[in-house]
């Protein structure tokens, strides 16, 4: 069954088109995640499904009905936030049930619900705590404790993890994920961080300018990309994209390839000079400079010597590279 269908989605702000002619189609218990740069309409898309924003044309469906005209308190979705957005006066269990005690549900539902979700979120011991006793962590774990209790349709999140420190993100982001398998519950998830992206979707969205790029699952994507934009966004460290004719290949072309799969070989077809090199434990970053602007960042794994301004030179696997055209199209 189809969680949520978007057909020829556009949204303009006066002049300014943000979102262009999106279809797009969310199955039942999908993981879908929307990734791009700032500005690509990720997020007023999210809003468009929400139904804080309005399309400018085009039609939403959730659970197999048109909701255009529907508030968002009636969609059957709930959402995260990147600021939580819980209230301060109220408790934890506060929070998490008022949506609830508004809709007018029994207080064994209500207990019931709030008792499985402080459950899956090890908030138990916080019920009677405030949002100022709390971690930025367990807050968000309270936000969206407060969307699972409403057993929606759809959830929505936006950036939810983009206000905590490293090592938190990673542990709520696999709460998310545990979640999810849990849940099978249908989730939409906003993000700019393409890790996030790649370790939590079933199927990623990827955007620029208020249009879809690609869709597909992460390795579709990270080995199968349509265009150099998508090729270049995925990853990290990111794609390298030499001119072809640098590397014995024709003009106008731009050849991809991912630092991962570059090899420091003496007799390569291309040298360069060490410029800067990462010691990272697990991996070691090498870029080398070809010269005339062109820089390559090589992947090795584990612990390796190499020295700054030593020459060196790079070699790849056609099998492993990528060409692209002058308009970033793939050519295959």
């Amino acid at each position: 069954m189809t969680a949520l269908k978007l057909t020829n989605i556009c949204k303009s702000f006066g002049k300014v088109e943000v979102l262009r002619n999106i279809d797009l189609e969310v199955v039942e218990g999908e993981f879908v995640v929307f990734v791009g740069p700032s500005g690509c309409g990720k997020s007023t898309l999210l809003r468009v499904i929400a139904g804080l924003e309005d399309a400018t044309q085009g039609t939403v469906e959730i659970g197999g009905e048109i909701v255009n005209q529907v508030p968002p308190a009636k969609r059957g979705i709930a959402m995260v936030f990147q600021s939580y957005a819980l209230y301060p006066h109220l408790t934890v269990e506060g929070n998490m049930t008022l949506a609830l005690k508004q809709e007018g549900q029994s207080k064994d539902l209500i207990a019931e619900r709030v008792a499985m979700a402080s459950r899956m979120l090890s908030l138990e011991d916080y019920l009677a705590r405030r949002p100022s006793e709390l971690s930025g962590g367990q807050r968000q774990r309270v936000a969206i404790g407060r969307a699972i209790v409403r057993e929606p349709k759809l959830f929505l999140f936006d950036e939810p993890l983009s206000n905590l420190d490293a090592a938190l993100r990673m542990n709520t982001r696999i709460e998310i994920a545990r979640l999810h398998r849990q849940l099978h519950a249908s989730m939409v998830y906003v993000t700019h961080d393409q890790t996030e992206a790649m370790t939590l979707a079933d199927k990623i969205v990827v955007l620029r300018d208020g249009r879809v790029e690609q869709v597909g699952s992460p390795m579709e994507l990270y080995n199968n990309p349509a265009n150099q934009f998508v090729a270049g966004f995925l990853g990290a460290p990111s794609m390298n994209f030499l001119p072809a004719e640098r590397l014995g290949g024709a003009a106008g072309l731009t050849i991809g390839i991912r630092p991962e799969h570059i090899l420091l070989d003496g007799a390569g077809r291309a040298s360069g000079k060490v410029t800067h090199v990462e010691k990272l434990g697990g991996d070691t970053n090498v870029l080398v400079d070809l010269g005339d602007g062109c820089v390559v960042t090589v992947r090795l794994f584990r612990q390796h010597d190499v020295e700054t301004d030593s020459v060196v030179g790079i070699d790849f696997d056609e099998a492993d590279s990528f060409s692209f055209d002058s308009s970033g199209a793939r050519v295959s």
